[in-house]
């Protein structure tokens, strides 16, 4: 009896806010989220799960109205904390934690840290819903860590090419003793739109 996760990467974002819990989509955002019930539609979903964080959650509430399901937050499936402060030059930040995965500022966390406790997370939602069909809203860098605790291929590289791609839908299938495959089943971009 496999169990389907869904991982929805976030809409777009309004970068203008800084704070990360609270930072809103864009109009696009919005747009892209609705877009998501289209490429859902015959697609079983059981329960929504998503980080706290509201563009997590913004970007899998339609697709659970649809459903007439709600969203439950999970707060170990939040995006990983950076710093306190807002950091300019993301790119050299990134791909120096990719290259150790034990580095962090001050006020942050590493990408250990980070996998640990998405990892924990799922694992305790595959508990809850052995064979069902399950979508999770996330964030870029927690769900390429998560990934990449499974298939290594999911780097740095695999990492930065998603960057920019927002929302992005990768669904992994799980038997009881471990994950069996990891598929991309959908990029949007503004061109698809």
């Amino acid at each position: 009896m496999n169990t389907q996760v869904y991982f929805i990467r976030h809409a777009e974002p309004d970068y203008t806010v800084h704070e990360d819990a609270i930072r809103p989509l864009t109009a696009k955002g919005l747009k892209d989220a609705e877009a998501l019930i289209e490429l859902f539609s015959g697609i079983p979903v059981d329960q929504v799960y998503a980080s706290p964080f509201l563009r997590a959650v913004d970007t899998v509430r339609p697709l659970a109205a649809e459903r007439h399901l709600m969203v439950e937050t999970v707060e170990d499936f939040r995006e990983r904390r950076v710093d306190s402060g807002w950091i300019e030059d993301f790119h050299t930040f990134s791909k120096r934690q990719w290259a150790d995965f034990q580095y962090k500022l001050t006020d942050g966390e590493c990408l250990e840290e980070v996998q640990q406790r998405n990892v924990r997370a799922l694992t305790e939602v595959l508990k809850r819903h052995p064979g069902g069909h399950i979508v999770i809203g996330t964030h870029g860098t927690a769900l390429s860590t998560l990934l990449h605790h499974y298939d290594p291929t999911y780097g740095y590289e695999w990492f930065e090419r998603i960057r920019t791609v927002m929302p992005l839908v990768m669904k992994a299938t799980f038997a009881a003793d471990g994950i069996i495959n990891i598929t991309e089943i959908s990029i949007i971009t503004a061109e698809q739109m």
